[in-house]
């Protein structure tokens, strides 16, 4: 049973990026706490993987495969949102890509896609639910950021962090602007979060893993699951007070100086 500060029962969220990784934790995560939603992503059979997860605990679902950076198809998402369950409450806003190429030789092509994406697109997301949550005076937007949001990743992430720097600067201002109305909006920055790409990044370079972990004081890198108690948390009456906040989920990465040293793990029985 669901505390009842937690629970969820009766809302509808919308995810983006449902297929894999954190979108389907978060979706997952929600529907454990008793919303019905609707699932998002350009990976339908990814997609419906998950909303057969969803169905399973017997919640409703409507997997939808979207393009989430084009204005014009999100318009036509919400429409489907609207005839199929006619209203919002929570919108987990996760879908997005990225590029690696150093500064000086990716191209403005290569960059306007990521802002597409990361920023045109997911402002379209929120204004969308926005506009929907404002008319009845409640609902929680969750954005997901990065530490790159804040902090400067180098080795090639500058058009990410461009965009993700955006991410953050428009959930401040949406807040600004609707948490008078009932809106609230929060971004999670997770650090290294293990996925499919992170993966075959890992295996080309042998050193990645170490150097994530030499900045990670809690001993290892983030999971997709590591979301799902944040975000129901945010979804949640639980955080009727929390709005326009950046919240890192990157195992204590933040908190760490950059002159700092990962302590040594813990000796089960030791002093």
């Amino acid at each position: 049973m669901v505390n009842s500060l937690f629970d969820l029962g009766g809302r509808i969220a919308l995810v983006s990026g449902a297929a894999s990784g954190m979108g389907r934790a978060m979706a997952l995560g929600f529907a454990e706490a008793g919303a019905d939603l609707v699932l998002v992503d350009l990976n339908t059979e990814g997609m419906e993987n998950t909303a057969a997860l969803v169905e399973k605990m017997g919640r409703r679902v409507l997997p939808i495969t979207c393009d989430v950076s084009q204005p014009d198809l999100i318009r036509e998402m919400f429409g489907q949102l609207d005839r199929e369950y006619g209203r919002i409450d929570i919108l987990g806003n996760v879908a997005g890509e990225g590029v690696l190429a150093r500064a000086e030789e990716v191209t403005i092509e290569q960059v306007q896609k990521i802002l597409q994406s990361l920023v045109i697109g997911r402002f379209c997301c929120c204004q969308e639910a926005g506009k929907r949550m404002l008319a009845v005076g409640k609902g929680s937007i969750i954005n997901i950021g990065s530490l790159a949001s804040t902090t400067a990743l180098g080795r090639g992430h500058i058009a990410y962090s461009m965009g993700m720097g955006a991410v953050v600067q428009m959930t401040r201002e949406l807040s600004t602007e609707w948490s008078g109305r009932g809106v609230r909006v929060n971004a999670i920055l997770p650090a290294q979060v293990v996925n499919t790409g992170l993966k075959a990044r890992m295996e080309t370079d042998p050193n990645l893993e170490s150097t994530f972990l030499s900045g990670i004081p809690a001993g290892r890198l983030g999971v997709p699951e590591d979301i799902k108690g944040l975000a129901v948390f945010l979804a949640s009456e639980a955080s009727t007070w929390i709005t326009g906040a950046l919240i890192p989920m990157d195992g204590g990465n933040l908190a760490m100086n950059a002159g700092g040293s990962v302590g040594p793990p813990l000796i089960p029985g030791g002093n």
